[in-house]
């Protein structure tokens, strides 16, 4: 009896077993099959070889076998988080925070990476008309760059080894959580020629940050077609981040190696089979729990902060800038830096003026809620100033109309005309709107919509330097572009303010002693 319960045990084991490989089988043959064969002639194919009864159960066992994993990203700040207001200060920040934050973002556009993008990548060898994988590259070269810009932005060789050595233990912080694409980015930022040059810099480096330094490079060479990093890749368990760009890379390989047809008629299923498996082991790990939680100040400040788009020649100026060539110093022993997105050449890290916008008014957000203390829209010099160190090259002379108190909406203003990436959009930094909440004195309507200016006092926004003047509501429909056509010197525009709320303008100006910053300021007033 015993016998032939254990022989039933086995049969029906063996029969699961064999239907969940023939369900495989039709999920991997119905998602591959457009690799070899277009789907027209695959469906006719289908339909001549099989009758409809057991075509309709070919597709329900597609239906029925579990795809694409759902993402989990938890973004709601942890308990300790929300007792606390956060500092959004690059210094204030800790390295394991920072690491956490990135991997966050990185975790983000990975999970949004699919089956149709990996192969259009495959099929195309570009990332041309591919958003997901774009914002990935955009990501790695934004982190190398923002980590060298941090760097150079500080003014003695004491305090850039300062931010290379938190920039070490960030890295530490990303091998840790397994978060190897970001890791990477950090690593090559790091070994980056502008910043590996330093030679005042890296001999106050530690030994244990030179040391470390040293084994990340090792751990991400492309030696042996990156041997170290894969294994130790395959020996990580759990929540782990891929080195994108050397995955892409293996089934590139598998798709020029392997012919799609073998015998001339029959499709080859081996290079299908393989490619699915590669694949489906990177959407597999979409499925996994981040060890973290995430604050949203912070990733706003970190999705600003990676905005920032320099080109080598302008880091280079920087560099040097810093650090003038010196041949009576003797070169310190070069680190060979791994590539950065070289699975992404071509991709030009540029983002439209929505976005920036977006992230301007999130940061914003930010900078007010927990810096606003008195809750009336306004936060002191000093906080605003040490905030806009997190982004090196912004560069804005303002005006604020309360002494040692700056504005939401002048905030607002000072990182979208000062941010040195308003150029890179195409539009000068000069030619975003001045806006001020105003007081008027006489009727004044509103240049967007028509509207009168209802109100006792602060009515409306007023543009210093065109004379545009619109609702609150309205402020955020005007053009991007200020003309400067209607610009009133003589004292007779509508919004002067009342004697009472007149008070003495207050010049400020955050600015970086860099040569680079009045060579970038240069080329965008002749635009």
């Amino acid at each position: 009896m015993c016998s032939m319960h254990c022989c039933a045990s086995v049969a029906d084991s063996e029969g699961k077993l064999s239907s969940q490989r023939g369900s495989q089988l039709v999920h991997m043959t119905l998602m591959m099959h457009s690799w070899v064969v277009p789907s027209q002639t695959f469906s006719q194919k289908l339909l001549t070889l099989y009758p409809p009864p057991l075509l309709k159960c070919f597709f329900v066992c597609w239906l029925l076998f579990p795809r694409n994993p759902s993402v989990n990203v938890s973004q709601a700040p942890s308990p300790s988080v929300k007792k606390r207001k956060v500092s959004l200060i690059f210094d204030h920040m800790e390295p394991d925070e920072m690491a956490q934050h990135l991997s966050y973002l990185e975790f983000k556009n990975f999970c949004n990476v699919s089956f149709l993008d990996y192969r259009s990548y495959v099929v195309r060898s570009s990332v041309r008309d591919n958003p997901a994988l774009e914002r990935s590259v955009m990501m790695c070269n934004g982190v190398s760059q923002w980590v060298q810009l941090m760097i150079l932005s500080r003014h003695t060789a004491q305090q850039r080894a300062q931010v290379f050595t938190k920039f070490i233990h960030v890295a530490q912080k990303l091998r840790a959580l397994q978060n190897f694409n970001t890791l990477m980015a950090v690593t090559g930022g790091l070994c980056h020629s502008s910043i590996s040059r330093l030679k005042d810099t890296a001999n106050l480096l530690p030994p244990d940050v030179t040391k470390a330094l040293s084994e990340m490079t090792e751990l991400l060479s492309s030696r042996s077609n990156y041997s170290n990093y894969r294994r130790v890749y395959n020996e990580c368990n759990g929540f782990k981040v891929p080195i994108l760009g050397v995955h892409l890379k293996d089934l590139i390989s598998l798709n020029e190696a392997l012919p799609d047809y073998i015998e001339e008629d029959k499709i080859n299923l081996s290079k299908l089979q393989h490619l699915y498996s590669n694949i489906n082991d990177l959407l597999a790990i979409h499925s996994c729990t981040p060890p973290f939680e995430a604050n949203k100040d912070l990733l706003h400040l970190l999705t600003l902060s990676l905005d920032l788009y320099y080109t080598e020649d302008e880091i280079y100026e920087l560099s040097y800038t810093k650090e003038p060539k010196n041949p009576k110093i003797q070169p310190v022993t070069p680190v060979k830096p791994p590539v950065v997105a070289e699975w992404g050449s071509g991709v030009t890290p540029r983002l439209d003026p929505d976005t920036i916008s977006k992230h301007v008014k999130q940061m914003v957000d930010s900078i007010m809620k927990n810096y606003d203390q008195n809750q009336d829209g306004y936060i002191s010099l000093e906080d605003f100033e040490k905030i806009a160190a997190n982004f090196p090259f912004s560069f804005c002379t303002h005006e604020t109309d309360r002494e040692g108190q700056i504005s939401r909406e002048e905030i607002t203003s000072y990182f979208m005309r000062g941010m040195s990436i308003c150029a890179k959009l195409g539009y000068n930094f000069k030619d975003a709107h001045n806006f001020h909440e105003t007081t008027y004195k006489r009727p004044t309507f509103c240049d967007t919509c028509g509207g009168f200016l209802w109100g006792v006092i602060k009515q409306g926004y007023h543009c210093k330097d065109c004379g545009i003047n619109c609702h609150r509501h309205c402020r955020d429909l005007v053009g991007m572009e200020c003309l400067k056509k209607h610009k009133n010197t003589s004292g007779s525009c509508p919004c002067t303010p009342a004697p009472d709320l007149k008070t003495k303008a207050n010049s400020w100006s955050v600015s970086l002693s860099f040569s680079i910053i009045y060579t970038l300021h240069t080329k965008i007033t002749l635009l």
